[in-house]
């Protein structure tokens, strides 16, 4: 396996200047594997199918990390292949700093996810279908932030939240998890479709879909009465997407997906596609105010709401849930903050509020690191004892002594503890939120002094929670025994993924500025094209600014004032009931979900009445009120009859004809009547069609109205005799009404577009049929060769149709065999 992936590598190296091209492939070689995974899986029964699976992260890794030294020397990629060119809808895939780093993400992460589901998942699961789902999901997280083209970002972004839908409900026999999934796939589809609109407003503004050209030209659109709609609609997207307040309840009851899902679900990737939508926007709407506070005071207010809320928790799982949520929070504030840098007109104070982004990009990949280990750490607590329960929980540290050096690295990383990655950006971001008592932008005001203090406390409950994780599971005595098994260290396999995020949680703290020029500098670059001219844009990352430096201060009251409460914890912990626990916007959530479903079921009894007759009155009705409201409101009803032939007596007649038997068989009483006077009104059409002079229309005419009474009378013999509906007298003015109306409407309509043509007739275009197709009759090269298309879709849809009742027949035979054998 290895010397396929080397294989493979070189090979893709050679032909390097076909890099643009690449990155389109790149997104759906997951699609592509996961195509072909279940024929993998089944000829190869006894092996785990995730050493296959292993294979495409690592190799896009491997891609991807050749973009990194052009990316970091200021090139792009981009490449384009044509899919809707007339509505402006391409497949174009764009690669800069910002993309990048996220790309390296998902591929990074996702190769060390799979390496640890594989220890971690039995071979008894449905393994095949779990990779499969995953692999959608890589691809679709890729195709996100490779995207350039809006529509087709939305569609790769709604694919994310089926794919996670599928990936949190893997374990569909247990009720939670397919809660779970439900409430994040409406949650977060909702979102999906707010932003949508957005985007089409976007485009309408713009006339354009691409990311890069709205850059370009939004300027000129800030006064628009759509832009701020616009604004509004993608932070919707954003914001559910990455669980900020108060969309962010899905994310905690996700947690019941498989550890490997929201280690890489919940942690690294699809929760930060809200955070690469706000970033990748920022040069559009960032230096507008409603931006900026929006995005700051939504991110800090999550950081302290998912920070506070973990320390309840009793769940590790629940507890890393809410930490994420905190975490984000975070990030979002961050880049809040950084949007000022657009609207300072200084350009010193512009590369101070810039670094805020910084700041966040830099925790962004932080996080990564140290959470995604902390969830594998929970992953195997849970694996080797059965509980996440912290309150069963204990002394677990002379028994896995490794796991509790990964959980103690994650944990106080999270905490912002020296010497880990996440002291570094920590720091950071308490130097972000002071510069806010200095922002001169947007009237900050009181503002911008509350933040450090909002920072400072949610900090506190961070560092008291993960000294929840540590000391609550690994030490004091030991609560759980277990009499199957002694408890013991996981396998080495299971800890190879989470040893390798610690030790980037430790090396990125002593090596941090290769992270910043070759990573965070070309996404700076991305975010503040206007502002890469400076050197200060990108700071140097150092560990330790002197006895004065207050974010320092700040990190040691945390330090002091978390120790303190989390000794004193058992005391104050009972805030968390002041407020009962039905008082939440979880219950919110459930309670109009509820309503919404008695709703639509009581909506569902009152018209779904089983009655042929009431449903033609609900189609007829909205027919009339919403086709006639609207052409007598726009004025759309006029009839010309100045160009139209002299209507002759012969066709006088044949339509008299037709009228009394039209007419006839509302009132005859037998089934064979009925059917002659259908088949009365079926040839006077062939009649006219011979008077038209189309003899290849009436022949038509007569073999389909020939074949049509045939099966009539084939089929009624069977059915019971004709009888009258018996119905009030209200009840029959009522259909004679609807029927008169549709009527008359529908000839009323067809009148007006006889008399009114706003557009040439296309006929004139098929006139030219020999030239176009080599028919000499009309009529036959419109359905053999300009509809041929059409039909091939409907040889399509009676295909899939002979499939899928051929596999209810096969499904048929096996349950009637199993059934045999049971008995």
């Amino acid at each position: 396996m290895p010397s396929i992936i080397v294989f493979t590598s070189i090979y893709l190296f050679q032909y390097w200047r076909f890099a643009s091209l690449l990155l389109s492939i790149i997104i759906f070689i997951p699609f592509l594997a996961a195509l072909f995974i279940p024929f993998i899986h089944k000829k190869i029964p006894n092996k785990h199918i995730g050493w296959v699976v292993l294979v495409v992260p690592l190799f896009l890794f491997i891609a991807l990390c050749k973009y990194i030294t052009a990316i970091a020397n200021g090139e792009t990629f981009i490449h384009t292949i044509k899919w809707i060119d007339s509505a402006g809808i391409n497949f174009t895939t764009y690669l800069d700093g910002l993309s990048l780093i996220f790309g390296l993400l998902i591929t990074g992460v996702g190769t060390l996810v799979i390496l640890y589901s594989i220890y971690y998942l039995s071979e008894r699961e449905a393994i095949g279908r779990f990779y499969v789902y995953l692999l959608i999901f890589m691809g679709a997280m890729l195709g996100v932030v490779f995207s350039d083209n809006l529509m087709v970002l939305y569609v790769f972004w709604e694919l994310t939240s089926i794919s996670s839908f599928l990936l949190i409900a893997f374990w569909y026999h247990r009720k939670m998890s397919r809660y779970g999934a439900q409430k994040s796939m409406l949650i977060t589809v909702s979102g999906g479709i707010g932003m949508l609109s957005g985007f089409i407003m976007l485009h309408s503004m713009t006339g354009s879909f691409s990311v890069r050209e709205i850059l370009t030209m939004i300027g000129g659109f800030t006064d628009h009465k759509l832009f701020v709609p616009a604004m509004l609609l993608v932070l919707l997207g954003a914001f559910t997407k990455s669980a900020q307040f108060p969309f962010h309840i899905w994310l905690p009851d996700a947690m019941e997906a498989p550890t490997p899902v929201s280690a890489y679900l919940h942690s690294a990737t699809m929760v930060k596609a809200g955070i690469y939508l706000v970033a990748r926007f920022m040069p559009i709407f960032g230096g507008e105010a409603i931006w900026f506070y929006l995005v700051s005071s939504v991110g800090i207010f999550t950081l302290f709401w998912g920070s506070f809320s973990a320390v309840r928790q009793t769940d590790l799982k629940a507890l890393l849930a809410y930490s994420t949520i905190s975490q984000l929070g975070l990030i979002m504030s961050l880049l809040g903050i950084g949007s000022a840098a657009y609207a300072s007109g200084i350009q010193t104070q512009s590369i101070l509020y810039a670094q805020a982004t910084f700041a966040a990009l830099f925790h962004l990949v932080n996080h990564s690191t140290f959470k995604g280990a902390l969830f594998m750490v929970v992953g195997i607590v849970d694996h080797e004892l059965g509980t996440r329960d912290i309150r069963r929980l204990g002394g677990l540290m002379p028994l896995m002594p490794i796991t509790f050096t990964i959980a103690t690295i994650g944990s106080f990383s999270m905490a912002g503890l020296p010497p880990f990655n996440g002291f570094l950006s920590k720091e950071m971001f308490f130097e972000s939120v002071l510069h806010m008592r200095n922002l001169d932008v947007f009237s900050v005001g009181a503002m911008g002094s509350l933040f450090p203090v909002i920072a400072w406390i949610a900090s506190v409950f961070t560092f008291v929670y993960c000294l929840i994780i540590v000391f609550r599971t690994f030490f004091g005595d030991l609560k759980l025994e277990r009499d199957d098994r002694p408890i013991q260290e996981a396998p080495v396999g299971m800890l190879i993924a989470p040893s390798l995020l610690s030790l980037l949680v430790i090396g990125i703290f002593f090596f941090p500025n290769v992270i910043g020029q070759y990573i965070l500098k070309p996404a700076m670059a991305a975010v503040y094209p206007s502002l890469t001219n400076s050197e200060e844009l990108i700071p140097h990352i150092s560990a330790w600014h002197g006895w004065d430096y207050f974010p320092l201060i700040m990190t040691v009251g945390v330090i002091v004032i978390g120790v303190v409460l989390y000794m004193y914890l058992r005391y104050w912990k009972k805030v968390y009931t002041v407020t009962p626990l039905t008082w939440n916007l979880d219950s919110l959530y459930n309670a109009i979900l509820m309503k919404s479903e008695k709703g639509a079921a009581t909506i569902t009894k009152t018209y779904m009445t089983g009655q042929l007759k009431d449903y033609l009155v609900y189609i007829f009705g909205f027919f009339i009120v919403l086709i006639g409201g609207m052409l007598l409101w726009k004025g759309g009803l006029s009839i010309n009859f100045e160009n139209d032939a002299p209507i002759t007596v012969n066709e006088y007649i044949i339509v008299t004809v037709m009228m009394g038997a039209g007419i006839a068989l509302l009132f005859v009483g037998s089934r064979m009547t009925a059917i002659v006077l259908n088949g009365v009104l079926g040839y006077s059409i062939a009649i006219l069609f011979v008077i038209f002079r189309a003899p290849d229309l009436a022949l038509t005419q007569i073999i389909i109205e020939t074949v049509t009474t045939a099966l009539f009378l084939l089929c009624f013999y069977f059915l019971p005799e004709w009888s009258k509906e018996k119905s009030t007298t209200f009840s029959k003015a009522v259909k004679g009404a609807i029927a008169i109306m549709v009527g008359s409407l529908v000839t009323v309509i067809a009148l007006s577009v006889q008399g009114n043509r706003m557009f040439d007739s296309i006929s004139t275009y098929f006139e030219n049929a020999y030239e176009l197709a080599g028919g000499k009759n009309i009529v036959n090269t419109i359905l053999g060769d300009f509809r041929a298309f059409d039909t091939m879709l409907e040889v399509v849809v009676l295909f899939i149709a002979g499939v899928g009742v051929y596999t209810l027949i096969k499904l048929k035979g096996r349950k009637e065999g199993q059934d045999v054998e049971d008995k």
